[in-house]
């Protein structure tokens, strides 16, 4: 008879999430620093309540040519 497999109930989608302060932490041993305007916008997003697609949006609208 085979074994049946065990699930734990969690989906199969596995990742890890990295906080805004790790994330800064992170950063900061590579030698990226956020300037004022970019803390500003994170915080706007997150005050908006904009998904991380949204968000990414509006970080090209603010940098694109034209």
């Amino acid at each position: 008879m085979p074994k049946q497999k065990r699930t734990t109930g969690k989906g199969t989608k596995t990742g890890f999430v990295v906080g805004a302060a790790g994330f800064a932490k992170i950063s900061a041993v590579e030698g990226i620093r956020l300037d004022p305007a970019m803390k500003k916008r994170a915080e706007e997003a997150g005050r908006k309540g904009l998904t991380a697609e949204q968000t990414r949006q509006a970080i090209i609208r603010t940098y694109r040519k034209g």
